[in-house]
């Protein structure tokens, strides 16, 4: 009975070192090689796995980072919104790249169809997502291309970065936006785009994304781009076209000189965090009043031919006769 025993364990041992020796040479063999440094990278980045930097998670672009700098010996056009340059240059010390720095952005609403530009003239009852009513109708303003105020972009992002403004019923973007892009694909009027954030977060954009001609896009909102040109006229730099009746200002052409705000005729145009402007005073034509001084205070009166002739002769004004 003992020997039985003994002859089995041992038979099942020899089986299982066998099988051990035979999984490890198989192990070996299509065992796949990872560079370590995908590890580190991962560590680096804030694990947002929001797929603003357009791949599925962090791991996934981790792997795409040291993939490219390993063949290419370069990074570029990979970035993570969510962790900014900071991030991006610990993750160039890891490769041993130099990374460019990459101007801020953030989410920006262009639509500024609120309850009073477009008043409602109908009342929509039904699911409240963005997506199941752009497949309905065009909105309670009649505006094709205007906001549907229902959120989706809300829901979609995951740092409490834009909320609805219940007065106006369009979404608001604060500070905390990392620029991820969630809001952007969430939203199916592709009215929120991602733009410079501007120096002293200053940005200046056509708040309306209408390609109706002016008479149609104005009767549903009295603030839409009626496509008339002013702003591309006025504009030195070439940052602004229009197409299909619709003025774009490109973000990386424009000065922020604001000379297209002044001339849109129907405030289409936003700037944003600028100072209040300076009133324009009256221009006072230099050639009909004169200033006489008369001892206690100054008096305007207007030239005449003699003192016109006296001025031409002795170069200088001619005081009059103090009593």
């Amino acid at each position: 009975m003992d020997n039985i025993v003994i002859i089995a364990v041992t038979a099942l041992g020899g089986l299982g070192l066998i099988a051990a020796v035979i999984l490890y040479f198989i192990a070996s063999k299509f065992k796949v090689y990872e560079d370590p440094r995908i590890d580190e990278v991962e560590e680096a980045l804030p694990s947002a796995n929001c797929g603003g930097c357009g791949f599925p998670g962090c791991r996934a672009f981790a792997e795409a980072t040291v993939k490219e700098a390993k063949e290419n010996k370069s990074i570029e056009g990979l970035n993570c919104p969510v962790g900014g340059n900071d991030v991006m240059q610990e993750v160039g010390k890891i490769l041993g790249l130099e990374i460019e720095q990459q101007a801020p952005l953030i989410a920006v609403v262009r639509c500024n169809g609120s309850k009073t530009n477009s008043p409602a003239k109908i009342n929509y009852e039904g699911a409240t997502s963005c997506a199941f009513a752009h497949a309905l109708y065009s909105g309670e303003g009649g505006c094709q291309y205007g906001c549907l105020g229902l959120g989706d972009c809300v829901d979609a992002c995951d740092f409490d970065a834009i909320h609805m403004n219940p007065e106006t019923g369009l979404p608001v973007v604060n500070d905390k936006c990392t620029a991820c892009g969630a809001c952007v694909e969430a939203c199916p009027r592709d009215i929120i785009e991602l733009r410079k954030r501007g120096p002293k977060e200053r940005r200046i954009f056509v708040s309306c994304v209408n390609k109706e001609k002016g008479g149609p896009a104005k009767k549903n909102c009295a603030v839409a781009c009626i496509g008339c040109g002013k702003c591309e006229k006025v504009c030195n730099f070439d940052a602004i076209t229009i197409t299909s009746f619709l003025a774009y200002i490109d973000f990386e052409k424009c000065t922020l000189c604001r000379k297209c705000v002044e001339v849109c005729p129907t405030d289409a145009i936003w700037e944003v965090n600028f100072k209040p402007r300076k009133p324009k005073l009256p221009k006072v034509d230099a050639t009909s009043t004169k200033e006489v001084t008369t001892g206690k205070k100054v008096v305007e009166t207007a030239p005449t031919e003699n003192s016109k002739q006296e001025q031409n002769k002795e170069g200088v004004p001619k005081e009059e006769n103090k009593e």
